[in-house]
């Protein structure tokens, strides 16, 4: 797998530096994009992949430091040989509270891994979108979930995580 990683320092600019070194000393990047509009802010990991071949992360609606101290956790974890629960209801992604991890869906690659797409040259890795629940441990496809934090995360998995009440 090629990667930015391989990329002589010369071919690449002063914020492309930074960002692969990052990777190179921590094993992973996090990447904060601010809400904007009607659309929630979001932060993904880039680096989990070729570091330990484990799908990069993404989240809507939390907080860049929450997010970010979730992802570390998450990487230690996968360090350590866990590995992440996909498509069911887990309570070790998210501290004290449960939450789903759900394939995203590459058609939304481009609006949304913009890095982790420049770094490894493409669309070729796996990501996750970590889902939570609101303040009653109850998720957006739950009919009881809270309304006001319905626009805070959206939905961009593989097979609609709306869905998941006729699922179960």
């Amino acid at each position: 797998m090629r990667t930015a990683l391989e990329a002589p320092d010369d071919a690449l600019d002063t914020q492309e530096k930074d960002f692969v070194a990052k990777i190179r000393e921590h094993g992973w990047s996090g990447t904060n994009i601010f809400a904007e509009g009607n659309q929630p802010g979001f932060t993904f990991t880039t680096g989990f992949w070729v570091t330990h071949r484990a799908p990069e992360i993404i989240v809507f609606g939390l907080k860049a430091e929450i997010a970010h101290s979730v992802f570390w956790d998450l990487y230690r974890d996968i360090a350590n040989g866990q590995t992440l629960p996909l498509c069911s209801r887990s309570d070790e992604l998210l501290g004290n509270h449960d939450a789903y991890l759900f394939p995203v869906h590459k058609t939304h690659y481009p609006e949304y891994l913009g890095w982790s797409r420049w770094f490894y040259a493409g669309d070729e890795f796996p990501c996750v979108q970590l889902v939570w629940p609101d303040r009653k441990n109850v998720f957006p496809w739950e009919e009881t979930f809270d309304a006001t934090m319905a626009a805070k995360q959206i939905d961009i998995s593989e097979s609609g995580w709306r869905g998941m009440s006729r699922r179960h």
